[in-house]
This record gives structure tokens, sequence and C-alpha cells, in this order.
């Protein structure tokens, strides 16, 4: 199992629902595309700042990490928001 853990500064959010369309457009796109569970995991009452929590289960380390990394390369090409610290853990 692993995970990554997104700081994120989400560019022109005017309000919180600004940042909910942004938040779940990505949130939906990486749960499609690399099949990950993804949550929003702190900073829910500001408008321009995020942190996304990203977890994906697989049968070995390399794997895992190459799911993470395949993530995060994505997360860093979405126009809206910028990454501003990451973490990854595995167990």
């Amino acid at each position: 199992m692993g995970i990554v853990t997104w700081d994120l500064h989400l560019n022109g959010c005017q309000s919180l629902k600004d940042k909910r369309q942004i938040l779940a457009s990505l949130k939906d796109r990486l749960h499609r595309r690399f099949n990950v569970s993804v949550a929003e995991t702190a900073h829910q009452d500001l408008w321009q700042r995020a942190e996304l929590a990203c977890c994906v289960v697989a049968e070995s380390r390399r794997h895992a990490e190459e799911v993470l990394s395949a993530a995060d390369r994505f997360v860093a090409g979405e126009p809206l928001a910028r990454i501003i610290d990451s973490a990854t853990a595995f167990r």
C-alpha cells in the first residue's frame, strides 16, 4: 500500500464552490485513470489551498511506486493546481 499527500495551491479560486469544482474534477480523473482512492484531508475552509491524499493498494511496493509516481506527474500537470509540498509513504 502506498499513500501520497499533496499540499496544493489552487489558482484563481474566488470561493469554496470554485475550489470544490476543481478538486472534484481532479479527484474523479485520478480515480478513473489510476484506480486510486483520493480524499481532501485538510484546509477544507480555505479557498486557494487544499491537501489531497491518494492511496493505492497493490501486490508489490514497486507497483504502488509506479502508480503513485504517475499520479504525481498527473497532478503536477494540472493547470489549476500547483504542488507546494508532497510526501509519500509505503506500508
